[in-house]
């Protein structure tokens, strides 16, 4: 079996673990997932504003209303699955990006199995050349959306520099105020140093996002998402958004990764010439590592990747299952492994 999909491909015990006893009563705690799934170039077949020539019926893609339709029955699939073993309605709530506008993510949301849950979508169309965007998505049942927010990326020293928007949302999730920063950062197109400065000045907005919620509130619960094109490693998210994979050093100046410890056993999200890179995080602030001053808490970090969504021959055997490899139809999922975390509250 592949090493870095090995600890990860069961959760049915996760269930059963979130059982436990305070001062001799009996303690259950319910969990709540919440993922996110940078789904790979998710565009309708319009010719729209933005540069998505790339997928148009005319195109080398030939990108026509069947293979739309089967690239969201797909994601679909696989989002209505994340977490669903440990909570009979799934992720209560999640993050995308590589979402060309909020009418592809309604007709995701509206494709079955997700329809049933009725999640409510949260997208503001961004500045990115290509048109891809990204959005929160939640199930009202569990999260009552309160307000959001678009946060515009700028490079002082590039005026011609356009990428993607970093989303705040906000909602009640049992009881507690939940604020999720949905980002995709600059890509390492060009080299991963060259590019770094641009992952640099995106770390820095999110942690500026992070600490003006903190400064309102210090006990604040607060989860950054996205796509980062980094490791938990490395310098945009180790050092300037300021994060640790050590509980014992979590702060409100050390965020949690609890992707790192993935990371350091060779789990990822992607992969590029036999190299994994976990560039899909989930990170937290101490309330919800520690469960202070609310009912919510961390429990644990998934990589989302069942067999299906892996290629299963040649030279790429366990890679994740693109749509497209250049302009050849492979009818497969997305270039990323989703990541889900489950956060628990206790019930009496």
């Amino acid at each position: 079996m592949n090493r870095f999909l090995r600890p990860f491909l069961s959760m049915a015990a996760v269930a059963v673990a979130l059982q436990g006893s305070a001062q001799g009563q009996e303690v259950r705690y319910e969990p709540r997932p919440i993922g996110f799934y940078n789904v790979e170039n998710l565009y309708d077949t319009l010719d729209g504003p933005n540069d998505d020539a790339e997928y148009l019926p005319g195109s080398a893609k030939l990108w026509n209303s069947e293979r739309y339709a089967r690239k969201l029955q797909h994601l679909a699939r696989v989002l209505g699955e994340m977490g669903a073993d440990v909570f009979p309605d799934g992720l209560v709530a999640f993050g995308l990006c590589e979402v060309e506008n909020k009418a592809v993510v309604e007709a995701l949301v509206n494709t079955p199995p997700l329809a049933a849950r009725g999640y409510q979508v949260v997208h503001h169309d961004g500045p990115d050349r290509r048109g891809v965007d990204v959005a929160f998505v939640y199930n009202p049942k569990y999260f009552t959306l309160l307000h959001d927010k678009k946060y515009r990326l700028n490079d002082p020293q590039d005026s011609l520099f356009r990428t993607r928007d970093q989303l705040v949302v906000t909602g009640l999730m049992d009881g507690d105020t939940v604020s999720v920063i949905v980002n995709h950062w600059p890509s390492r197109f060009g080299g991963e140093k060259k590019s770094l400065p641009k992952r640099k000045l995106a770390a820095e907005l999110g942690r500026h996002i992070v600490d003006s919620l903190l400064a309102r509130n210090a006990q604040a619960r607060v989860m950054l998402m996205g796509d980062l094109n980094d490791d938990p490693v490395d310098p945009s998210v180790r050092k300037f958004l300021g994060t640790t994979g050590d509980k014992a050093m979590v702060s409100n100046s050390k965020l949690y990764n609890p992707m790192y410890e993935l990371y350091r056993k060779g789990i990822g999200t992607l992969a590029w010439r036999d190299s994994w890179n976990l560039f899909d995080q989930i990170i937290i602030t101490p309330a919800l590592l520690t469960g202070e001053g609310g009912n919510l808490r961390y429990y644990g970090v998934r990589v989302f990747n069942p067999p299906y969504l892996r290629q299963d021959d040649g030279n790429f055997a366990g890679y994740p299952l693109r749509t497209f490899v250049g302009d050849q139809y492979t009818a497969g999922f997305a270039d990323h492994f989703p990541v889900f975390v489950i956060l628990v509250k206790e019930v009496r």
